[in-house]
């Protein structure tokens, strides 16, 4: 059985229909790359999984069980959500904000004990913000911010991360972080679904992809099987590059992380 279910998952604004019965799986330890040109409703489809929004029709899973069935706070410790970064004027610091990843296993007005702390800690290094930590979170950058919102998120320790194009404000190396800990995310048994643009990194880190086209599913599958010239041309208008008359294989990635002693 699937970790995550949706069947037939509809929404219209007005006139307009957004998503038309869009089936979506997510299986335990996996990463599935949510991808699409702007306007097919990659972020309205994670809104709705992440319970923001509320689907016209359809129905959404979670172990068999009807998501809406869920207590609040066992939904929240369950499935973080990451959002689109927005301007932001928090004047909290950068540890007390992702501090707050640990509140759905809090009582009401328990503090953060000492397994906490040592999360915390871990996440704070894996996501390279020890200098910043004491720092306001609202004097940083976008990039800086975007990895605190990615830190509060991963404390939260979710069976399921749905992560909103979270490297669209980062540098290439940056980037490559945080697809790395998206994936470790599901090494350690947890599952992720990711919004992406970039289809190189979507094909290189996802182990699935789901296609989004118009409000309905155009391809699903392996990165091979979904980023052919022809969903790529009725998706995006565009062509894969080629090279000695062989289409470059989408998995290519230009760059690598450099270890900190090279």
């Amino acid at each position: 059985m699937s970790l995550l279910n949706g069947r037939a998952l509809s929404l219209s604004r007005g006139q307009r229909p957004i998503l038309k019965g869009v089936d979506i799986s997510l299986q335990p330890g996996e990463m599935l790359g949510l991808i699409g040109p702007n306007g097919a409703g990659k972020s309205t489809l994670l809104r709705i999984l992440a319970g923001v929004i509320e689907p016209d029709a359809g129905e959404l899973t979670l172990d068999g069980q009807g998501v809406e069935s869920l207590p609040h706070q066992a939904r929240a410790r369950r499935i973080a959500y990451l959002q689109q970064l927005s301007e932001i004027a928090w004047p909290m610091s950068v540890e007390r904000i992702i501090e707050l990843g640990r509140t759905p296993h809090l009582e009401p007005w328990q503090s953060v004990g000492d397994e906490d702390r040592e999360i915390i800690d871990r996440v704070i290094r894996q996501t390279d913000l020890l200098a910043f930590r004491d720092r306001a979170f609202n004097t940083l950058s976008g990039g800086e911010q975007a990895r605190v919102l990615l830190a509060r998120a991963l404390v939260t320790e979710p069976d399921i991360l749905l992560a909103d194009e979270p490297v669209s404000a980062l540098d290439p190396a940056h980037q490559l972080d945080v697809m790395n800990l998206l994936r470790q995310h599901c090494e350690s048994g947890h599952s992720v679904i990711v919004v992406l643009h970039d289809l190189s990194l979507a094909a290189h880190y996802c182990h699935r992809l789901q296609l989004l086209h118009q409000g309905t599913t155009l391809a699903e599958g392996s990165s091979e099987t979904v980023l052919n010239e022809k969903n790529l041309a009725d998706a995006y208008d565009i062509a894969l590059t080629k090279a000695n008359g062989n289409a470059l294989k989408p998995t290519s990635l230009p760059w690598r992380r450099l270890h900190k002693d090279e």
